[in-house]
């Protein structure tokens, strides 16, 4: 094994009594971030597996530890997974679903193989929980109709196809091996902390602070589902808490087109942000609908940020950024 894991590890101290340690991979990331955060707050012990070096706050860093390296690599899910962890909240993957389709095999290495990978290190070592961030694209593509867990698998793209995979692995060793697995299927997230990512919100956001237009594809009223990162990470927490296995639909349950979310990014910033429309992109889904009651009843979720209070908190941020008084995050 390589030294400096357990130089990294050795940086986090002795857990508290009596308290559970959680493995996050991707835990230096947009959602990580906030995860860990959360469950360093009240007193986990946490280890994150990330490529990157996670910024950990001076009062938790007697809690948390970070595993370097690429999770294809087995010796680094080795030393991320140790004897004593209580489980596994698996946030790390590949994402993109254009990046799969140009690369459907390293797609499949880095979400299925590792997934697996990860599961089996949690059999082996006697944890009890596995909680795998998933996506509607599992269910494809059903136009106007609403999404929800009693829909069929059915992924019409390579990144849709590992996430569905994942979740039938998580299923079989709940199964075989009494590990409490949750799927939670994401949709739009955002809030503080994305200005490095390329999604709409924060495309709009850089607009606004620098006073430029955006471009929409079509007409605008595609229409999506955006839920906040608070209301994301409670539901990771409650479905830890609840040992809850099975699949959940995380999201806001009320959906606004591309043209709604300009009028009300403008009416946080303030901006003008004029529009061009571009040709429409072949294959985009005309609208995300879902239904989260399943989610509220098996994990008392209640979405609870509203849209224009999850703006502020982005635009805010990007300020924030923007003037210097806080660190842009990698």
């Amino acid at each position: 094994m390589p030294s400096s894991f357990v130089q990294s590890a050795a940086k986090s101290g002795e857990p508290g009594v009596g308290a559970e340690r959680v493995v996050v991979t991707g835990g230096s990331g947009f959602v990580g971030r906030a995860v860990v955060r959360a469950f360093a707050n009240r007193g986990n012990p946490v280890t994150v597996v990330d490529r990157v070096e996670p910024e950990i706050p001076e009062e938790h860093r007697h809690l948390v530890s970070h595993v370097p390296g690429d999770l294809t690599d087995p010796e680094v899910r080795d030393a991320a997974v140790t004897e004593g962890s209580a489980g596994i909240i698996h946030l790390a993957a590949i994402t993109s679903v254009l990046r799969s389709v140009d690369k459907p095999t390293e797609t499949f290495a880095e979400n299925v193989e590792v997934t697996q990978g990860l599961l089996e290190l949690a059999r082996q070592r006697g944890l009890t929980r596995f909680v795998l961030a998933s996506t509607n694209a599992v269910v494809g593509d059903i136009g106007y109709g609403t999404i929800s867990e009693r829909l069929p698998l059915r992924p019409l793209t390579p990144y849709g196809a590992t996430k569905a995979a994942c979740e039938m692995l998580l299923s079989g060793y709940t199964g075989a091996y009494g590990i409490a697995t949750t799927a939670l299927r994401f949709t739009n997230i955002y809030g503080p902390g994305m200005g490095h990512k390329d999604s709409f919100v924060p495309r709009l956001m850089r607009a606004a602070l620098a006073d430029e237009g955006v471009e929409v594809y079509g007409d605008g009223s595609q229409s999506r589902d955006f839920v906040h990162l608070d209301d994301v990470v409670r539901a990771i927490v409650a479905s830890w808490d609840k040992q809850y296995s099975g699949t959940a639909v995380i999201g806001s349950g009320s959906s606004v087109s591309v043209l709604e979310l300009i009028e009300s990014v403008r009416a946080v910033t303030g901006k003008e942000l004029p529009v061009t429309h571009v040709p429409a992109k072949n294959g985009e889904m005309p609208a995300v609908i879902v239904e989260v009651e399943k989610a509220k009843r098996e994990l008392d979720y209640q979405p609870s940020v509203r849209f224009a209070e999850g703006l502020r908190t982005v635009w805010d941020d990007f300020r924030h950024v923007a003037d210097g008084s806080v660190p842009a995050a990698t």
